[in-house]
């Protein structure tokens, strides 16, 4: 009752998307000749431009961007690209060496309201954000997009897993040895994750899942099940190389984005 009255204040579908793309990108450096994560081309474009057509496709129009390495080139490329086309605030973040959930917290003065928060290596169908964006969601809620497809995954050893109580997740980590579905990286979030990555840092350091264990033990983590839906952690070259083949054939395909 009070959670369905909560739920009605998030009612509003979010139109604003948080992407955290401060990281060094380290395991990816074989294929990166250079560039910060972001800019590695895949299928013919910078992974980050996948993101930001992908999420704009699902009806995104203001972006909220966490940088850090390399971030003159990542800001310069995406004025180039998409000046006057879409919002953006910029969030520098001189700590990219330390875990996610440090790159969120650095853009909490930025967002209010719900918003979708997204990882700059992973790449995703439009119709997955578009659906995620569409779920009520509680105030001091977060739901996580799941793919309880685990045998397609290309790396189950690097996937982050969660074990599912209905629609809720009840345990999320790496290492979990029982669990039910995979971490997508796509996120519907209420401002209320920040206090909870807050809360979560120890020495001044924090991931992102640290924050989502503790929505998790006051059942404020929901699943949203994305189906046969494509989706790939692009953090390695053979995970690349890998996402090159995953999205074709009955996949649909990724954002072809604005018009130009």
């Amino acid at each position: 009752m009070q959670m369905n009255k909560s739920r009605s204040e998030y009612a509003t579908k979010a139109n604003q998307c948080l992407i955290l793309a401060a990281g060094k990108g380290t395991r990816l450096r074989k294929a990166s000749h250079g560039l910060p994560k972001p800019l590695v081309h895949f299928r013919g474009k910078p992974i980050l431009e996948h993101i930001v057509l992908g999420a704009h496709q699902a009806g995104i129009n203001r972006f909220v961007i966490v940088v850090g390495y390399a971030s003159e080139l990542i800001r310069s490329w995406f004025d180039r690209r998409f000046r006057g086309k879409v919002s953006v605030t910029w969030v520098e973040n001189p700590e990219y060496e330390k875990q996610n959930g440090i790159s969120a917290l650095k853009a909490c003065e930025e967002l209010h309201e719900k918003f979708l928060l997204l990882m700059a290596d992973h790449v995703f169908e439009p119709r997955t954000a578009r659906v995620l964006l569409e779920q009520p969601l509680a105030s001091g809620e977060v739901i996580l997009a799941v793919d309880p497809n685990i045998s397609r995954v290309f790396d189950l050893n690097d996937a982050t897993k969660v074990r599912r109580d209905g629609d809720h997740i009840v345990e999320i980590g790496k290492e979990l040895s029982d669990y039910d579905a995979l971490d997508t990286g796509m996120f519907l979030c209420s401002p209320a994750l920040f206090d909870k990555l807050q809360s979560a840092a120890k020495d001044g350091n924090c991931s992102l899942s640290d924050g989502m264990r503790q929505l998790a033990q006051e059942r404020c983590l929901r699943a949203l099940d994305i189906g046969e839906a494509g989706w790939q952690d692009l953090d390695t070259p053979e995970a690349l190389a890998h996402a090159e083949s995953a999205f074709g054939g009955h996949h649909t395909a990724i954002a072809e984005g604005l018009a130009s």
